[in-house]
C-alpha cells in the first residue's frame, strides 16, 4: 500500500513526464534554424553596438558656411574660435548673402555665419561688432545648441578683449551675435519629425507587403504556375510592384495630407516636385521587399527578415541622430541606406523649400539603389527556380 509520499512522487513524475525528450526536440529546431539565432543573438549585439559607438545625443560639427565680408585678423580669428568649439564644422566659404541662404536650403549646410565689412573697425573704435548667425531651425535640437555655442564664443572673445584692454588702459566692446532661425521659426518638434517619419512609414510597409506577397504565393503553389507562363523574371518582378507602388504613392499622399491639416507642418516647396522625387525611393524599397522575398522560405522568416531593415533605418539615417556625429563606419553605412537620402528630400522640399537643383544628387542615387535593387532580385528569382 502506497503512502501520499509516493503517490504525490508518481504525480508529479506524471505531470512532467515527456518533458526531457521535448527539451532536446527544440533545442534542436532552435539550433538548425539559423534565421531564428540570428534575430535572437545578433539583433540585440546589433542594437548595443548602435547605440555604444553611432548613436550621440550630443550636438557637434554642424555643417557650416561663412560669409567673411571683413577680411581681417579679427573675423579669421572669430572663425577659427567657432572652429575650435567642436560644435561648428566650417564646410564652406561663401561670397554672397543669396549664397549663405543657398548653402543652408540645400542642406549643404545648417548653420550660417556671416560677419559684416565693418567688423574689425567697430571692434578698433570700441563699438559693438554684430555677427549674424542663420540656423535651419527644422531640428530644434541642433538650432538651440547652434545658438547658445555661437553665444558662448562671443562671449568668451568679448571678455578676453575686456582683459586685453583693461591692461593696456583702453576699454573693449562685447561682439554681439544676432541670432535668426529659418524654415522653422518657432522650433516645433513635429517639423522635423514628420517628414522623416513618413520615410520609415512607407518602407515598413511597403518591404513588408512584397516579401510577404510573395513568399505566401511560394507556400501555395501559385509562384510555380507563373514560372510556367511566357513571362520573363524581369516582367514578374516589375508586375509584383506596380499594385504595391500604386498603394504606396496613395499612402504618401494621405499622409502628406495628414501632415499638413493635422500636424500643421507647412510644405515650403513643390508637392509635385516631392511626388517626382518619391517614385526613385518607391522603387527602391519594392526592389529590396523583392530581394527579401527570394532570400525568405517563410512569411515568419519574411517578417523577420522585413523587420530587420527598421533600425538602420532609424538610427543610421538621420532621421532622429545627426550623421555628421557618428563613427566614420556608420557614416558610410548610413550613405547605403535609401532612406538617407529620402529623408534629405522630404526635408529638403517640406521644410526648407529647395528645389530640383538642390536635391538632384540624392533623386539620381535612389534611382540607381532602385535599379540595382529590382534587377538584383530578379537575378536571384531566377537562380532560385533554376534549383
Amino acid at each position: 500500500m502506497s503512502g501520499p509520499d509516493e503517490s504525490l512522487q508518481r504525480s508529479t513524475q506524471g505531470l512532467f513526464f515527456g518533458l526531457g525528450p521535448v527539451c532536446r526536440k527544440e533545442f534542436t529546431h532552435l539550433v538548425r534554424d539559423p534565421g531564428t539565432l540570428f534575430f535572437a543573438l545578433l539583433i540585440p549585439l546589433i542594437q548595443l553596438f548602435l547605440f555604444g559607438y553611432a548613436v550621440d545625443t550630443n550636438v557637434r560639427q554642424i555643417a557650416t558656411a561663412v560669409l567673411d565680408q571683413s577680411q581681417t585678423q579679427e573675423s579669421r580669428d572669430l572663425v577659427a574660435k567657432l572652429a575650435a568649439s567642436d560644435v561648428f564644422r566650417m564646410a564652406l566659404t561663401v561670397q554672397s548673402d543669396d549664397a549663405l541662404y543657398a548653402a543652408i536650403r540645400s542642406g549643404k549646410a545648417r548653420v550660417g555665419v556671416k560677419i559684416p565689412y565693418d567688423y574689425a573697425r567697430r571692434l578698433q573704435e570700441g563699438r559693438t561688432a554684430s555677427v549674424l548667425v542663420m540656423v535651419d531651425g527644422s531640428d530644434s535640437n541642433v538650432a538651440g545648441q547652434a545658438v547658445n555655442a555661437s553665444t558662448g564664443v562671443a562671449l568668451e572673445e568679448s571678455l578676453s578683449r575686456v582683459v586685453g584692454a583693461g591692461t593696456a588702459g583702453g576699454a573693449g566692446m562685447a561682439i554681439e551675435v544676432r541670432p535668426s532661425v529659418l524654415f522653422n521659426p518657432s522650433t516645433r518638434s513635429a517639423n522635423f519629425f514628420v517628414p522623416g517619419l513618413i520615410a520609415v512609414l512607407l518602407q515598413v510597409m511597403i518591404i513588408l507587403l512584397i516579401a510577404l506577397s510573395v513568399v505566401r504565393e511560394r507556400e501555395r503553389g501559385t509562384l510555380e504556375q507563373l514560372t510556367m507562363t511566357p513571362v520573363t523574371p524581369l516582367g514578374l518582378m516589375v508586375g509584383k510592384m506596380i499594385p504595391y507602388g500604386v498603394l504606396g504613392f496613395g499612402e504618401l499622399c494621405l499622409i502628406l495630407t495628414i501632415m499638413r491639416w493635422v500636424f500643421q507642418v507647412p510644405i515650403h516647396g513643390s508637392v509635385l516636385l516631392l511626388l517626382a522625387m518619391s517614385v526613385p525611393f518607391l522603387l527602391t524599397v519594392m526592389g529590396i521587399g523583392l530581394v527579401i522575398s527570394t532570400k525568405a522560405q517563410s512569411q515568419a522568416e519574411a517578417f523577420q527578415l522585413s523587420m530587420g531593415t527598421v533600425l538602420p533605418s532609424v538610427f543610421l539615417s538621420g532621421y532622429i541622430f545627426m550623421i555628421d556625429t557618428m563613427p566614420l563606419f556608420f557614416r558610410m553605412v548610413s550613405r547605403v541606406i535609401p532612406v538617407t537620402y529620402y529623408i534629405e528630400i522630404l526635408r529638403g522640399i517640406i521644410l526648407r523649400g529647395a528645389g530640383l537643383s538642390d536635391l538632384w544628387l540624392q533623386a539620381t542615387v535612389l534611382t540607381g539603389m532602385g535599379i540595382v535593387a529590382i534587377v538584383t532580385a530578379a537575378r536571384l528569382f531566377v537562380r532560385q527556380q533554376g534549383r
